[in-house]
């Protein structure tokens, strides 16, 4: 399989969208209404910002394309170099500086310990039953699941047959939903397996041309996230002290489906003919700056400041810091440790350029 050559760019695009999606509904909704993290209500925003955590499903969707996208060389070595150094530079300074942070002024809403620490920085402490240092990683664990579901492909060269097994993980997901087997929903993703095989179905269709088989597989995966969105609306809606109307949920996983189905089928426009790697850089650090240092900044801000003030500054802190960290630290970071992985094990890197955006 060999990749298609060209920027994705609207990816960029879609994925900062989504990042300020999760950012509105950390700030103006889930710190202060349900997990007492915050000490700052933003009542004006957050019957909107509610609908929020759906971002981290267009996250999903956008990884699958990517993803399969960056794994259609078949270079099993090359797919290892690239997540991490997409993953760990960034991973490593957010998480440090969180770290900081929380051991200066987060007590007493928020606590971390060197050894926890120490342990988020593998990006494993998941595994190893350690708290993350900030809530927003969980999506990172999902992830690395799902590239190690891709790196198995890669090491047993299957990737030639992508579509199938994309058919038979949609498959498996529908029974693993009427019949849950843990382990089995746990490794497979049964969650937010719809997201990633709709998104990498998307990238066969956006790289090979559309077929029978692929839409229909991204009409049931269609089908398949909605039914598990809407299953989840009881225990969101019970935790958040809320209630989500049924039909924006509805709309908006519909509309990120729509968003994919434009971008396989190259009609997005002026918006994929522009160039969004800027704001496609911030996602990243963004994503993982956010959420416990702007809860501090609200706790340390609310009331002496003027609300509007402390939450839209928050806003354009966490901005200028992720451009920060990607421009001044991540970018170096990422460069020496490619070079060193590909030393490490003897890969070569690849004679075309790279058709995936900052991913």
């Amino acid at each position: 399989m060999t990749p298609a050559s060209g920027r994705v760019n609207e990816l960029d695009l879609l994925r900062f969208l989504a990042a300020i999606s999760v950012v509105l509904f950390h700030y103006s909704f889930r710190g202060y209404t349900a997990d007492a993290l915050s000490a700052l209500p933003y009542p004006d925003l957050s019957v909107v910002a509610r609908y929020g955590y759906l971002g981290v499903h267009l996250f999903f969707l956008i990884s699958g394309f990517v993803i399969l996208m960056s794994a259609a060389d078949g270079n099993l070595k090359n797919f290892v170099i690239s997540r991490t150094v997409r993953l760990y530079p960034a991973f490593w300074v957010c998480c440090t500086i969180t770290f900081v942070l929380i051991t200066t002024i987060g007590a007493p809403r928020l606590t971390a310990s060197l050894s926890q620490y120490l342990l988020n920085m593998t990006l494993m402490s998941n595994a190893l039953g350690v708290p993350p240092i900030d809530g927003v990683y969980w999506s990172l664990f999902v992830e690395i699941k799902f590239y190690m579901l891709v790196a198995v492909i890669l090491a047993f060269g299957l990737i030639r047959q992508a579509e199938w097994i994309l058919v038979a993980w949609l498959a498996a997901t529908i029974a693993l939903t009427a019949l849950p087997i843990g382990i089995l929903r746990s490794w497979l993703l049964t969650d937010y397996s719809p997201y990633f095989i709709a998104g990498a179905m998307s990238y066969l269709v956006w790289s090979k041309g559309a077929s029978r088989l692929r839409s229909g597989t991204l009409l049931t995966a269609w089908i398949v996230a909605l039914y598990q969105s809407l299953r989840e609306l009881a225990e969101f809606d019970a935790h958040y002290h809320t209630q989500l109307n049924i039909y924006v949920v509805i709309a908006i996983i519909t509309g990120f489906f729509l968003v994919m189905h434009l971008v396989a089928h190259r009609r997005t426009g002026l918006l994929g003919r522009r160039q969004w790697q800027t704001i496609g850089a911030l996602t990243y650090p963004l994503y993982l700056l956010h959420q416990n240092i702007g809860y501090m900044l609200f706790n340390l801000g609310y009331p002496q400041l003027n609300p509007h003030l402390l939450f839209w500054g928050t806003v354009a802190l966490m901005l200028f810091m992720a451009y920060s960290v990607n421009i001044l630290i991540e970018r170096r970071l990422a460069f020496r440790l490619k070079a060193f992985l590909r030393t490490v094990l003897n890969a070569h890197p690849k004679t075309s350029p790279s058709p995936t955006p900052s991913s």
